[in-house]
């Protein structure tokens, strides 16, 4: 003999079950994320500390401030998670302009990078100048998929902002990113 129930209401419960456990999880996880991350820095700085190399000191440097970066995207997922994010008309004019004037500052940069690494015979500067034309290429990416967002002045969906969060992060926090 089984107890009778009305089917959708009990699915219903589980799904609702089911995703507050899979926020609060996903909320663990980015949390030891970011520490991970805040580990890393304090690491490199350390290390940093005892390199006299430019090169060396250069690079390491760089990877500490991804891992800063690595961090903070990790504190914006959880507030994505914990509360949709929300802005006022005010808010969104700002980074309408914001962000145009960046993608432009942006275009400047990779230009002029391209010429540098086109005119150096440096391996060295050059892997430099690649290093970093390959950030501003992947910043050039982000602020047009923000402007995209923006602009089409909808909702935006909690899609739209984990696409936005993860997409420009290699390896998605994982060893190597």
């Amino acid at each position: 003999m089984g107890i009778r129930f009305n089917k959708d209401f009990k699915l219903g419960a589980i799904l609702v079950t089911f995703l507050s456990f899979i926020k609060e999880e996903m909320i663990s996880f980015f949390r030891e994320q970011i520490k991970l991350e805040e580990k890393i820095v304090r690491s490199i700085n350390q290390i940093l500390k005892t390199i006299t190399n430019p090169v060396a000191k250069g690079v390491l440097k760089g990877i500490s401030l991804d891992s800063l970066k690595h961090a903070e995207i990790y504190k914006a997922a959880i507030e994505v998670v914990s509360f949709p994010p929300a802005l006022t008309e005010e808010e969104l004019n700002r980074l309408k302009k914001a962000v145009k004037k960046h993608i432009e500052d942006e275009e400047k940069a990779m230009k002029y990078l391209n010429y540098g690494i086109k005119k150096t015979r440096n391996e060295k500067i050059k892997f430099l100048l690649e290093s970093i034309a390959s950030d501003e290429k992947r910043h050039h990416e982000l602020l047009h998929k923000i402007m995209d967002i923006v602009v089409r002045g909808e909702t935006i969906t909690e899609d739209d902002w984990w696409n936005f969060l993860w997409q420009g992060v290699p390896f998605h926090g994982a060893p190597g990113g």
